[in-house]
């Protein structure tokens, strides 16, 4: 078994590898002067179980391309197996036409990461769980609720919770971590006007008085967040609070989240965190690295990882 890191996320990969007790692969991903992407694995991967560790977060397309150019040097280095790991998978929010002429762009990802040498993907909250179906190869579909449900617990035990969705898109991964706490579901009924731009209409749930957790997959922009935060507050809210997988956090996202009603936004490290997102009082990371080397673990020894949602 043997772990290999892109560019993208280096300080996961090595805290993965570190859970795992195995060193990084050496490797040189470098650039040209033309920007063209150039991967130099040095060392033997013959006949190796091999996971490639790459958010393909922002720059996405670059990351994208280091991650398939990696992969087909692994499958021309004649690797046993190549386990593409991508805590969070870029293109995801294009899995469907979203009108006339218009990609799935999430379908084309797949057949590129297929064609490129990927035997299996592990990757965590697709944002679409028929994203799965687009491959021909094995995909595992991690889950951050567990992370979630340990640190809501550990941060929460005995207040009085509600689980809310922001919107209608998100009841089933809400009631699932509002089952793994025993607590009450609440959801935002929005009308998103275009693109980036969503207007709360309605809180689904009486909210008066309870501490209010908000979760969802991604936070992009964090006006959906923002808003149903302030929708919340107006319904009585004890607090709210947002526990999103991907802090993809565009533009302003992290100026805005500072200046909402919430009191604090917990985010996974799928997406390494800049240097203005750190310095924000109201948005903290939990580590995913102990997640995914059970499951890449539980991969390379071909036993369960569907035992690791539990």
């Amino acid at each position: 078994m043997k772990i290999v890191a892109c560019n993208s996320n280096l300080p996961l990969a090595r805290a993965v590898a570190q859970e795992l007790r195995l060193p990084l692969c050496k490797v040189s991903v470098r650039r040209f002067a033309d920007a063209e992407v150039f991967v130099e694995i040095q060392e033997n991967v013959r006949g190796e179980d091999v996971f490639v560790i790459q958010s393909t977060c922002s720059p996405t397309n670059d990351n994208l391309m280091e991650l398939l150019i990696m992969l087909d040097a692994l499958r021309r280095g004649s690797a046993r197996r190549v386990t593409a790991v991508m805590p969070y998978f870029g293109y995801a929010r294009q899995d469907r036409k979203s009108g006339p002429r218009t990609p799935i762009s999430a379908k084309l990802v797949a057949n590129l990461l297929v064609e490129a040498g990927a035997n299996r993907i592990l990757t965590m909250d697709l944002h679409a769980m028929q994203i799965q179906g687009f491959f021909d190869i094995p995909v595992d579909n991690l889950y951050a609720a567990p992370l979630f449900k340990r640190d809501i617990h550990a941060r929460h035990d005995g207040e009085n919770l509600m689980i809310v969705s922001p919107d209608v898109g998100g009841v089933v991964r809400a009631r699932q971590l509002a089952q793994r706490l025993n607590t009450d579901l609440a959801i935002i009924d929005k009308r998103r006007e275009r693109a980036g731009v969503s207007e709360v209409m309605n809180v689904i749930g009486d909210v008066s008085g309870r501490y209010c957790i908000l979760v969802d997959d991604i936070v992009d922009s964090g006006g959906s967040l923002c808003n149903a935060a302030e929708a919340l507050m107006k319904h009585g809210a004890a607090g709210v609070e947002a526990y999103v997988t991907h802090g993809v956090l565009t533009g302003s996202a992290i100026e805005r989240i500072g200046g909402s009603p919430l009191k604090m936004l917990t985010l996974t490290d799928s997406i390494p965190a800049t240097e203005a997102l750190e310095n924000m009082p109201n948005i903290r990371q939990i580590t995913t690295a102990n997640l995914l080397a059970r499951a890449m673990s539980a991969v390379a020894d071909e036993s369960s990882v569907s035992s690791l949602f539990d």
